[in-house]
């Protein structure tokens, strides 16, 4: 959640965040009273209950009639301080229920606007020309079937639409990707993870998945537990209730580990193929550090992810992302876009946010700093979301005969083979 003090010293600035994401501008107003009230309430159970201590003391010293009406008094005043204490519980619940609502402050200098109004600002390789080289690509279902490498039929008789089975060189394919990524990662200075797949309520209502996301969450009502969409949640969540000493931040970790999205409101939406499925594994970077570092390790991450996808030779633009496209918690996001042949069009592969102190806040996430305890920074980014990965590697590798060309980085993590072909 934002820093509360905003809300005193200039609601403005959280106004004209929520309205930059599209979002409620009454929930601020709304806030601001609810705010004042929580303060108010606990203000006056405090003087209530101080007035409590006090009167227990003269009690002790008093005789006679002043002892009755003391007594009488202190009766009063227990009914009045736990009727207080009621107020304030109620007015902090309302407090923090408004608060979870509010989105991150937007970071000055994203694009303004919605889902379309990102702005592209770097463009990585050049797509290939298919009519020049003499032949019309297919597309990655259609190489993936001919390899052996996909199975939607079987995925589907398993487990429903949108499930895949990765076969023989596909199995292999995203197993070499997963270890060029997780050695890249652990070059980068990452501490390789592999965290549950199921989390706690808190966990995913303190990473924000809870709030507008939470129709694209899948829930075991039966044990409370969620399966997460990302291991972000799941590294955020990690250092949850702790207070980090600043010489042991910045921490990085990388995850491996599989994400569930009911992919809601995407009805009839990339049905073909393994573009968006409900299941899917990935590879996940993120960081704790101080604030003061945030906007910087956004940057790095931005450049591994860069650095990950000219390493497989895709063609890519990176996207500022406007903001009433951002998630709940981030202040500013970085999306890569790699070419799909096919569709003659970039598609999103990886994502990087900078989310500030917001999850840290309602994680209760605290650096040790040399000016005292206070909640550190989060980030997140994408290295290899693998489904996404494969169609890239597939569509924009193919050559002419069906078989598909491996790029160097991926060769020794399937054995030095150069191409991909049928039964190979």
């Amino acid at each position: 959640m934002i820093d509360p003090k905003w809300l005193r010293v200039d609601p403005d600035r959280v106004r004209r965040s929520q309205a930059l994401r599209g979002a409620s501008v009454e929930l601020v107003d709304d806030l601001v009273a609810a705010d004042e009230t929580r303060r108010s309430s606990i203000l006056a159970a405090e003087t209530l209950r101080a007035e409590q201590k006090s009167l227990g003391k003269l009690v002790a010293q008093a005789k006679g009639d002043e002892k009755a009406e003391l007594l009488a008094r202190t009766r009063q005043l227990a009914t009045d301080v736990k009727a207080s204490q009621a107020d304030a519980a109620a007015a902090e619940a309302r407090f923090d229920e408004l608060m979870k609502q509010v989105g991150n402050l937007v970071i000055d200098g994203v694009p303004e606007g919605g889902e379309d109004e990102g702005v592209i600002i770097e463009t990585h390789g050049t797509p290939r020309d298919f009519v020049a080289e003499g032949f019309e690509p297919k597309d990655h279902l259609e190489i993936g079937e001919h390899l052996g490498a996909i199975d939607m039929e079987r995925g589907t008789k398993i487990s429903g639409s949108r499930f895949y089975v990765l076969t023989g060189i596909g199995a292999q394919l995203e197993i070499a990707l997963l270890n060029l990524a997780m050695n890249k990662a652990t070059e980068w200075g990452f501490t390789p993870m592999i965290p549950p797949a199921l989390v706690k309520p808190e966990a995913m209502d303190g990473t924000g998945f809870l709030g507008q996301a939470a129709q694209d969450v899948y829930r075991l009502e039966a044990d409370d537990l969620y399966l997460v969409g990302t291991s972000e949640v799941a590294l955020a969540a990690y250092h949850s209730g702790e207070i980090l000493d600043e010489a042991t931040l910045p921490r990085q970790y990388v995850a491996y580990s599989p994400c569930f999205r009911r992919e809601a409101g995407s009805y009839g939406k990339d049905t073909r193929g393994i573009f968006r499925v409900h299941w899917f594994d990935k590879v996940e970077m993120f960081v704790h550090c101080d604030p003061a570092d945030a906007e910087d390790w956004h940057q790095r991450l931005l450049g591994y992810e860069k650095e990950f996808l000219q390493a497989l030779e895709v063609p890519f633009q990176v996207l500022d992302v406007a903001s009433g496209d951002l998630g709940l918690s981030a202040a500013r996001k970085f999306d890569c876009y790699a070419w799909l042949p096919t569709q003659e069009r970039y598609r999103e592969v990886t994502s990087t946010s900078n989310c500030t102190e917001f999850q840290a806040r309602r994680l209760s996430i605290r650096g040790r700093f040399s000016d005292g305890v206070r909640p550190v920074a989060t980030l997140n980014g994408t290295l290899c979301a693998m489904t996404r990965i494969i169609i890239m590697l597939l569509e924009n590798h193919q050559q002419a005969d069906g078989s598909v060309r491996v790029p160097e980085a991926l060769r020794p993590y399937l054995g030095g083979r150069e191409v991909l072909t049928p039964g190979a």
